[in-house]
């Protein structure tokens, strides 16, 4: 956007009708996305809401902010404050206004990036080590290099076309096709994941008097609203496209070569297209090897996206002050004197931890060197001249008295403190991920009215909610989203780290979970968690005690029902050996009748199955729906592989349920 312009009027309604605004206002979103703000001086709270702002609109096609800035600056701090923190680990969501959900034929994840050759290299090392475990040899695998455009992300199964949403639920948007828009390449339908973009030059000769950007654009093409002239006319001439990802130029050689000419590589492919790329996208072709190393939530293993952005700066802190976290840890944040870097006014940086404050002086005064890269932005590299240090003596939220927990001040007012009340509550809706409606403006308020317990939410009516300043329809569709919380099936593992205990992030949760069932959990002692691969002495000893602040909180939760998909485990004395499915790997293809395929992967696992997303070499069962590609299926025989329809699934796992 441009300075000083403000929000336009599309980007006001957006936000006003997704009501993402509460500790922020329009403003203030003003204000951050034109640098008036360093990122480092916002809370938790105002951080995340500017993100998923800034998200927002950049997906709804009137972006706020450039994708650089928003990677680099914005989302950046987040990890650096909160590494675990459920915005990080899911798909950033499309948004779903323009139409009903529906659920996509297959996931949508996200890519890991990357922002430095060092951490390719990382992700090189993690591909030996699993090529090792398989039996290849790591100097003969292929690696695919592909750029990574930046466009409207969608998916084409032959049929429809659907935006990426969530990464598991998106919209219909099959009228880009049936208004005449064309698939880059060989031209055909059904190439599955890809982009909506729009020429580079094409843009910026027709295009650009008309609309802010190519996202601006390329989301116009899709609106429900009949199509407006220069939308038609782009399409009519081929300069907007859908580009399957499997039609891109790529590069394709051993690591040795790609090692060796890495920049070589990624400026090639970054110019090669007229298109706007913003990354380039790094895969294994092994499909065995892709197979064994699988996906997080968030994104594929066997897959890292590379950008690119970096910069330095001298500059002097005028004080450090301190920001209660959710765990209540009170994290320094260093005020500085305003600085440019990389575009940005920087008004702020965060220290880890006042024992770092402390180590390096980072008082009043004291010159330090600010660096802006992926990772962590803006980030202290060095203190160049260090000063006194003074420590807080108190909770900036609730006043209490602080004690120092390693490296950390923390403050134990658990029960009282605002800062930690209200951001854990937000944290629990979050990651359960299956309710809307009660963001940071929505739990304040509650909070406010004098509602400090998640169980007690879910114990307000409408008539409630209505007195504590939410409109009648606002309030009913919340009573309504609190039940759909409970009904809707979740994993039990992502419900256990709704509580937030310290180190029991969502994957840690299920790994625990593999082995003892929720029931137990609050029970185990420190030697049963450290048997459990992952788990050392110190973590153990730190999850007994976070389980023992929220077991109260957990059983009044747990006791209202809600309808948990029980993770897979080996039970005690390995009875489950004679299970159909107890150990074999099986992939669901095409479109399920008698549920959506996510709920069939789930339940597989449950039986004992490894789930799996191609047919492989160690593929014990494909399980076929409707519309099943050939290719899939001509796969499945050459390597002999069980195939069996849904039918005859449903058939087979009713006898190993009973």
């Amino acid at each position: 956007m441009k300075k000083g312009v403000g929000l336009r009027a599309a980007q006001r309604q957006i936000l006003r009708d997704n009501d993402v605004l509460a500790a922020l206002d329009e403003r203030d979103v003003t204000d951050i996305a034109e640098g008036g703000r360093d990122v480092s001086a916002l809370t938790d709270k105002e951080l995340l809401e500017f993100i998923m702002a800034a998200n927002l609109l950049y997906r709804a096609g009137e972006p706020l902010i450039d994708d650089g800035r928003y990677d680099f600056t914005y989302v950046a701090e987040l990890r650096k404050r909160h590494p675990e923190h459920p915005f990080l680990h899911r798909v950033e969501p499309e948004p779903l206004a323009l139409a009903k959900s529906v659920e996509l034929p297959t996931r949508m994840l996200s890519t890991e990036k990357a922002y430095d050759f060092e951490t390719i290299t990382r992700w090189a090392t993690r591909i030996e080590k699993a090529a090792a475990e398989l039996g290849f040899a790591f100097d003969r695998l292929r690696f695919r290099a592909t750029p990574k455009l930046d466009g409207f992300a969608a998916y084409d199964d032959g049929e429809k076309l659907y935006t990426r949403g969530d990464g598991r639920r998106g919209t219909d948007i099959t009228r880009a096709f049936e208004r005449g828009l064309k698939v880059a390449g060989t031209g055909e339908r059904g190439q599955g994941a890809g982009e909506i973009v729009v020429s580079r030059s094409y843009f910026a000769s027709h295009l650009a008097a008309l609309f802010d950007n190519s996202r601006n654009f390329q989301a116009s093409l899709i609106k429900e609203k009949e199509l407006e002239e220069p939308a038609a006319q782009a399409i009519d001439c081929g300069a907007a496209v859908f580009y399957p990802f499997a039609q891109l130029p790529q590069w394709v050689g051993g690591w040795q070569e790609l090692s060796r000419d890495f920049n070589d590589i990624v400026d090639k492919l970054w110019t090669q297209l007229d298109y706007d790329v913003d990354g380039i996208v790094f895969e294994m072709t092994e499909d065995a090897i892709k197979e064994y190393m699988g996906a997080t939530r968030h994104h594929h293993r066997w897959q890292i996206a590379y950008k690119r952005n970096t910069e330095t700066r001298e500059v002097r802190v005028i004080e450090v002050v301190a920001q209660t976290s959710r765990s209540g840890r009170v994290n320094p944040v260093a005020e500085i004197e305003p600085t440019r870097l990389s575009g940005a006014l920087i008004k702020r940086a965060t220290a880890h931890h006042y024992a770092m404050v402390l180590a390096k002086g980072i008082g009043a005064g004291a010159m330090i060197r600010l660096s802006r890269s992926g990772e962590v932005i803006p980030k202290i590299e060095e203190v160049v001249e260090p000063k006194e240090v003074v420590l807080p003596q108190s909770c900036p939220s609730c006043g209490s008295d602080l004690v120092w927990e390693g490296d950390y001040l923390t403050c134990l007012n658990i029960l009282d403190c605002p800062a930690q009340i209200t951001n854990s509550i937000e944290h629990f809706f979050k990651t359960l991920g299956n309710i809307d409606g009660f963001g940071p403006s929505s739990v304040s308020r509650i909070y406010q009215g004098g509602t400090r317990r998640i169980r007690d939410i879910y114990s307000l009516e409408e008539q409630d909610l209505v007195a504590l300043g939410f409109g009648p329809k606002q309030a009913q569709n919340m009573v309504e989203q609190l039940q759909r919380s409970l009904v809707e099936p979740i994993e039990d593992w992502r419900f256990l780290a709704a509580f937030g205990v310290h180190r029991m992030g969502m994957g840690n949760c299920e790994k625990l979970l593999s082995v003892f069932p929720l029931t137990r959990v609050f029970a185990l002692t420190a030697e049963e968690i450290v048997e459990v691969k992952g788990f050392s002495d110190k973590s153990a000893d730190e999850i007994i005690k976070g389980f023992s602040a929220v077991r109260s909180e957990f059983e009044a939760l747990y006791a209202l029902g809600f309808n948990l998909i029980v993770t897979s485990r080996q039970k005690e004395g390995g009875d489950r050996s004679g299970a159909i499915l107890e150990g074999k790997t099986v992939v669901f293809t095409g479109t399920m009748s008698r549920g959506s395929r996510s709920d069939m992967q789930a339940q597989a696992k449950v039986l004992g199955a490894k789930v799996g997303s191609s047919v492989t070499t160690k593929t014990d069962l494909l399980v076929c729906g409707e519309k099943v590609g050939a290719a899939k299926l001509q796969k499945a025989r050459t390597l002999g592989v069980k195939i069996v329809s849904e039918q005859e699934y449903l058939g087979m796992v009713a006898g190993a349920e009973s």
